[in-house]
C-alpha cells in the first residue's frame, strides 16, 4: 500500500512539475512578446500566438498521421518493409469484406434515419406552444449528453435477451412475448439483423442534434416567403418539399455529413455491446483490435489510414457548405 501511495504522490509531483514549467515558459513568452518593439513586435506577436498552435498541430495531428502512414507500409512488428500488403489485405481478405460493408451500411443507414427523424421531429415541435416545444425538444435533445457507452449499457438491457419461459427483463424481449412471438432471438447474436440494432443506438444519439439543428434552420426562413408561397396555393408537402427542403438544403447536407463522420469513427457501440463479434465489426474497432488486441501495427495502421482517407473529404465538404450558407445569409 506505501509502494503505491509513493508511486502516486511521485507521478502527482511530476505532473505538477510539468504543469509548473509549462505556465513559466508561457509568462517568459508573454513578458518577452510584451517587451517587443519596432519592426520585431508583429513577427514575435505573430509566433507567440501561432506557435502554440502549430506545435500543437504538427504534434498532435501531422506527424502521428505520417508515422501511421510509414507503419502501413511495414509487417505486422513494424520491421520488415511489404509495401502496399496492408491495403491489399484490408480490401481483399474475406473478413475484411464483411467489416467494409458493414461499415458501409452504418455510413448510408443511420445519417439519413437520423436526419430524417430529426427534420420530422423539428417540423412537428416547430408547431407546438413555445414552452411545450422547449420541454419536447430537451427530452429528445438529452440522449446527445449521453455518452456512447452509456447509451449501449442502456440498450443492452434493452436488448437483453433470457430464456422465453423464464423472468425477463429485456424491454424489446418482453414486448415480442406481449406480442405473440413465443420464441425470439437472441437480439445481438442475429446476423445480419443484429448490425441494424446498434445502428438503432446511434440514431436514437444523433436525432436530437439533427432535429435542433434542423428547426433552427426552419425557424430562420423569412416569414414572407412562407406566406407568398401559402399564398400561392403551397400547403402540406407542396409546402414542405418545394419550399421548406430547398431553404434548409445547405443545413441538411451540413447535418448528414456531419453525422456520417461520427459514424466513420463509430467504435465505442460497436465495441460495448458486441466487441466486433457475430459478423458487427466495423471499420474503426477492427483497427483497435488489429493494434491492440493482435498486436498487428501494419494491418492496424494501414485501417486507420483509410479511416483517415474517408474522413478528411467528408470535413473538406461540411466546411465548404458551411462557408457557402454563411455567405449567403
Amino acid at each position: 500500500m506505501s509502494d503505491i501511495l509513493t508511486s502516486s504522490m511521485s507521478k502527482l509531483g511530476q505532473m505538477s512539475l510539468v504543469v509548473v514549467v509549462f505556465f513559466a515558459v508561457l509568462l517568459i513568452v508573454f513578458f518577452a512578446a510584451g517587451r517587443a518593439t519596432g519592426r520585431i513586435q508583429r513577427p514575435v506577436a505573430i509566433v507567440v500566438f501561432l506557435g502554440p498552435a502549430i506545435v500543437l498541430l504538427l504534434a498532435g495531428l501531422l506527424i502521428p498521421a505520417i508515422r501511421t502512414f510509414v507503419y502501413s507500409l511495414y509487417g505486422a512488428s513494424s520491421i520488415r518493409y511489404i509495401g502496399l500488403k496492408n491495403y491489399e489485405w484490408a480490401f481483399t481478405d474475406p473478413g475484411m469484406r464483411g467489416v467494409l460493408i458493414n461499415t458501409v451500411l452504418w455510413i448510408v443507414i443511420t445519417p439519413i434515419l437520423s436526419t430524417a427523424f430529426g427534420l420530422t421531429l423539428a417540423l412537428l415541435s416547430d408547431r407546438m406552444r413555445k414552452r411545450s416545444e422547449s420541454v419536447t425538444k430537451s427530452l429528445i435533445f438529452m440522449p446527445m449528453a449521453i455518452s456512447f457507452v452509456g447509451a449501449s449499457i442502456i440498450w443492452k438491457f434493452v436488448y437483453q435477451y433470457i430464456e422465453p419461459s423464464q423472468p425477463q427483463i429485456g424491454l424489446l424481449e418482453q414486448v415480442v412475448l406481449w406480442l405473440g412471438w413465443k420464441n425470439p432471438p437472441n437480439w445481438l447474436l442475429w446476423t445480419p439483423w443484429n448490425n441494424f440494432f446498434l445502428m438503432v443506438i446511434m440514431v436514437w444519439v444523433q436525432t436530437g442534434f439533427a432535429m435542433v439543428v434542423l428547426s433552427a434552420a426552419i425557424k430562420a426562413i423569412p416569414a414572407d416567403v412562407i406566406e407568398a408561397a401559402s399564398l400561392d396555393g403551397a400547403t402540406g408537402w407542396k409546402l414542405f418539399s418545394r419550399v421548406t427542403v430547398p431553404m434548409i438544403r445547405g443545413t441538411l447536407v451540413v447535418v448528414i455529413t456531419t453525422i456520417m463522420i461520427a459514424v466513420l469513427k463509430i467504435f465505442d457501440i460497436v465495441r460495448t455491446m458486441t466487441g466486433g463479434n457475430f459478423n458487427t465489426s466495423v471499420l474503426a474497432n477492427e483497427m483497435y483490435s488489429q493494434t491492440f488486441v493482435q498486436a498487428d501495427n501494419g494491418h492496424g495502421s494501414a485501417l486507420a489510414v483509410i479511416l483517415f482517407v474517408g474522413v478528411v473529404p467528408l470535413i473538406f465538404y461540411n466546411v465548404r457548405m458551411l462557408r457557402k450558407e454563411r455567405a449567403l445569409r
